[in-house]
Order: C-alpha cells, then sequence, then structure tokens
C-alpha cells in the first residue's frame, strides 16, 4: 500500500490510513479498474441539481462490482474500516437525488457502489410475465431484450425512462403510466446483501430449489420486502417484477380543460372511471407548464425574471392548443372491452359538458400526445429532460407530495404550490398521476444553479413547501437528499425511531448510507 497516494476527499469520520487500506482491499475484490479514486474519474459521481454545492456530495471512491458475492465482500471490508458505502443502480435519479452518488444531508463523502456492471437480465418467464433483474439493468435493455426474443410482454416505466433503472426506480416505489403502474405492488422478491455480508431472499426466495421466488410476493411470516425499499438496511442485487401481457387493442386519449381551478372537477368525473378500472393505468393530469416544457422552453413566452405571467400563459394556450389541463388515459384489452370502456369514458365527459376529447388519429405525430401514448404503453423515450431547458441553469427538485383522490383536495394543493412557489420567483410546473385512490402531486422546482440567488430561493422554497403542506396534513413520498431529514420528520417521531431501531438491528454500525430517508444507526 502506498501511503503517498492522493485521497480527494476521505469519508466523514474515517482516517487516511483506514480509507487507503480499504481501497486496497477494495482494488483485490473488483479490480483496480473497477475502484475509481481519482478526482477526474470521481466528479460525474457528484454532479447534483439540488440548490447545494457539488463538492458537498463528492464521493470518496466508486466501486464498480459485477457479482453479488463481491458486494458482499465489498460491505464486510466497510464494516472492519468503518467506511459508509451508498448503492446506486445506474444513477440517474436526477430531480430526487443526484448524478450518481447520494451522500444524506450531514453524512458526507461516502464511498459509491455503481452497480453498471451488474447488468444482467437474469430470468424472463414469458408464460407467467416475470422478470428477475440486477440493479444495473436499464428499461432499455429490458424492453430491447423482450422485442429481440420477441416476447409479447410490456414494462412499466418512469419518464424519462430509458437511462434509468427498473430495480432503482421500483426501490424507491416509483411509478409509470400503463396499468402496472405502481410499481413496488408489481415487485416479487429480493436479494439483499446485508451489512453482517449475509445474503437474505425474501419471501419464496429462502427456499431452497424455489419455483415461486417471482410469483408468491409473502413467502411464510413477516412480509420483508417493504424493509429494503427508501432505506438502508439492505442493499439489494436482484430484483423480481411482473411484467403487463400485450393487449390486443391499446387506445391513448387526451382530454383538455381549459380553466386552472377545472382540476376540480376533473378529479370528480375521473376519480370512479379510475376506482372501477374502465380506466386501468395511471392516468396523468398536466398542467400547461408541466406540458409545454417538454416541448419548447420558457422563453418562447416569456424571458424575464420571477414566476411567468398569467397573460403570457394564456397566450401559451391560445398559440399552442394546451389546456390548462391535460388528463392523458389509455384504455387496454380485446376490442369489444375496449369499445365499450371507451362510451363510458365519452359519456363521462360530456356529462362533464367542458373536456376536449383528443384521440390518436387525430393527435399522432405531435408532441406532447406522442411520448405521452408511448409512456402509456411502456415506450422508451427522453422527452420529458426538455423540463431541464424550461429555464436553464441546471437547477432541478421534485416537491411530491400525495393527496387523496378529490378534486376539493388537489385545488387545495395546486392553489397552495402556485402560491409559494411564485412567491420565491418559480412557476408552477406540476401534474398529478393518479392511482386508485390516491394523486402524486409531481411538482418540478426549476431553478437556475449558476445564480447564487436563485439557488438560495430554491432552497428556502422547498423547504417551506415541506412545511407548508405538512401542516395541512400532507407529506412528500420521495425527495431528494438535501431534505430528508425535513421531510422524514413529516412522520413523526415514533417512525423515526423505529427505523432506528431496525437500522441498529441490521446495521450496527450504520455503514450502509447513512442518514438515507432520515435513518441513522
Amino acid at each position: 500500500m502506498s501511503t503517498e497516494r492522493e485521497v480527494p476527499v476521505l469519508p466523514q469520520g474515517v482516517s487516511k490510513d483506514d480509507f487507503l487500506a480499504a481501497i486496497t482491499k477494495f482494488e483485490q475484490i473488483v479490480g483496480q479498474d473497477n475502484v475509481l479514486t481519482e478526482e477526474d474519474r470521481l466528479t460525474p459521481y457528484y454532479k447534483t441539481m439540488m440548490p447545494v454545492e457539488d463538492a458537498e456530495y463528492a464521493a470518496s471512491a466508486v466501486l464498480q462490482p459485477t457479482t453479488t458475492e463481491q458486494v458482499q465482500a465489498i460491505v464486510k471490508v466497510c464494516n472492519e474500516h468503518g467506511i459508509p458505502v451508498w448503492p446506486t443502480s445506474t444513477g440517474r435519479n436526477f430531480g430526487y437525488g443526484t448524478y450518481g452518488t447520494g451522500n444524506a444531508k450531514g453524512h458526507r463523502h461516502q464511498v459509491v457502489i455503481d452497480f453498471r456492471h451488474m447488468n444482467k437480465i437474469l430470468e424472463v418467464d414469458a408464460e407467467l410475465g416475470t422478470a428477475l433483474l440486477e440493479p444495473g439493468v436499464t428499461y432499455q435493455q429490458l424492453v430491447d431484450y423482450l422485442e429481440e426474443k420477441n416476447i409479447p410482454l410490456w414494462v412499466s416505466c418512469p419518464a424519462p425512462s430509458a437511462i434509468a433503472s427498473p430495480v432503482g426506480n421500483t426501490l424507491e416505489r416509483g411509478v409509470g403510466y400503463t396499468p402496472y403502474g405502481e410499481h413496488f405492488l408489481m415487485q416479487c422478491g429480493m436479494e439483499v446483501v446485508l451489512a453482517s455480508g449475509e445474503v437474505l431472499r425474501t419471501a419464496m426466495g429462502g427456499v431452497e430449489g424455489t419455483h415461486a421466488w417471482q410469483v408468491f410476493k409473502w413467502g411464510f411470516g413477516p412480509y420483508l420486502d417493504g424493509l429494503f425499499t427508501q432505506s438502508n438496511f439492505g442493499i439489494v442485487t436482484k430484483l423480481g417484477l411482473w411484467l403487463m401481457p400485450k393487449p390486443p387493442v391499446y387506445k391513448p386519449f387526451c382530454i383538455q380543460f381549459p380553466d386552472d381551478d377545472d382540476i376540480a372537477t376533473i378529479v370528480d368525473m375521473m376519480r370512479p372511471l379510475r376506482i372501477s378500472g374502465t380506466i386501468p393505468n395511471a392516468v396523468v393530469f398536466a398542467y400547461i407548464l408541466y406540458e409545454a416544457s417538454a416541448v419548447f422552453p420558457r422563453s418562447k413566452y416569456y424571458d424575464g425574471t420571477g414566476a411567468m405571467p398569467k397573460d403570457a400563459i394564456e397566450k401559451m394556450k391560445k398559440e399552442e392548443g394546451f389546456g390548462a389541463w391535460n388528463i392523458y388515459a389509455a384504455l387496454y384489452g380485446t376490442k369489444e372491452q375496449v369499445d365499450v370502456n371507451w362510451q363510458i369514458v365519452l359519456d363521462a365527459v360530456s356529462a362533464h359538458g367542458k373536456g376536449k376529447i383528443i384521440t390518436e388519429a387525430e393527435a399522432a405525430g405531435t408532441e406532447p400526445f406522442d411520448y405521452r401514448a408511448a409512456l402509456m404503453r411502456g415506450g422508451m423515450n427522453l422527452q420529458e429532460f426538455g423540463l431541464y431547458r424550461w429555464r436553464g441553469g441546471g437547477g432541478s427538485m421534485w416537491f411530491a407530495p400525495v393527496t387523496v383522490a378529490k378534486g376539493s383536495e388537489t385545488l387545495a394543493q395546486t392553489r397552495l404550490a402556485t402560491e409559494i412557489l411564485n412567491k420565491w420567483g418559480f412557476d408552477y410546473c406540476g401534474e398529478y398521476i393518479v392511482g386508485m385512490r390516491d394523486m402524486h402531486h409531481i411538482i418540478d422546482l426549476l431553478f437556475d444553479k449558476t445564480d447564487e440567488e436563485d439557488t438560495k430561493n430554491a432552497h428556502a422554497c422547498m423547504a417551506e413547501l415541506i412545511e407548508e403542506f405538512r401542516k395541512r396534513g400532507y407529506a412528500v413520498y420521495r425527495t431528494n437528499n438535501e431534505f430528508m431529514d425535513q421531510v422524514a420528520d413529516c412522520y413523526g417521531p415514533v417512525q423515526r425511531q423505529v427505523n432506528q431501531t431496525l437500522k441498529r438491528a441490521l446495521d450496527p454500525k450504520g455503514i450502509i448510507a447513512p442518514g438515507k430517508s432520515g435513518i441513522v444507526a
């Protein structure tokens, strides 16, 4: 071991001697080429879109294992030397975190496990519609595999999807837009490396010679899979998913409504169709500014400071043909099923008397309809990266409070979010993704990270959004790394204490992603 070796930044609380000793052992485990310590190779791993200095999230090293056995060996070394380690699947969780690493606030400079080389599609059962994946597999890779093998199964994906990981997205309880859009609900079975170096296979995976690991979620005794989502209790190295059979008929459509306050009656109109299964997929209600951002930059209609004025939004609505709210949904099944359900949808919209229905025949070949239609059948695209050119400057944070599928609730949330965002000079770029009875309210707080004042305001705005929504009984279901403690506090001290008890039992030295989701040993 060379004591002259340069170390760009040490993990918090770790001596240089301990760190270098660990690095030597990591190189023996995964090979020198798969241990990144040089500053130029680490820089991409702490590119953030949060309103913080990127240097605060600098990684001390990056490890790129190829097998579960290597991950086991890595965590044993981390335990021995007290090295904190943060796993990342494909490192593309821009708005909810960082580019490649994920140091939580107050737990700086962790070693990153980058799973890009653990990217095997281990099994796809075409008859049962199941898949077993490693964390480095991307949605694009899985879709390509199904197409190459001519397997008639669809993948539910987030947006943008192609470069993201099904494992990573599911573990963060992300959502998609097909009838299988509640991704954790469609997960079945995990392989988890615990902090002890032991391997846990959840549910039926613990049975020697099992044939049911990817079909029966529960196994025997307590259900454990949920413990390893949005947590730091273990490192998931394999994950099972259910895939959707390709339907004979797919009918995407859009319904536009002209006024901001229409969100209340829209929700009440669509809720019965969603709960009954008439519309089986995760419906999206996209506000005009969210809709526009995927197509053109903000400067096309407003290049001034502060939030976009109402008259500019109205001009955009008129010239671009957007609604104030743009609802995207789809029907799936046989022709007979789709025909019956389509008539039910038409009748519901007609009874409302205000919505304008747009079909694929009318809108095919135009954006944003095409990319929305692709998402609702699991098609790959990167269109929503257009959000990041809306204002420019590389700043983005997702604020994602959950609400119930009632019009009064969504109207109140929309008004509150708009008021707070506009107060700090930011636009309301939001959409609702509708589950059966809940709604994920997804707002992208877009700011100019190259501007010091804008960055400072974005941080203050996010903190105020979290607090003001909490006061009214709303909390977010995901957040970026800078605000994990504040969000964890929204869920009360007992939940934090239970999480800490679990952490101390499973990871007593606190080496796996310390601080993630506000959980510490």
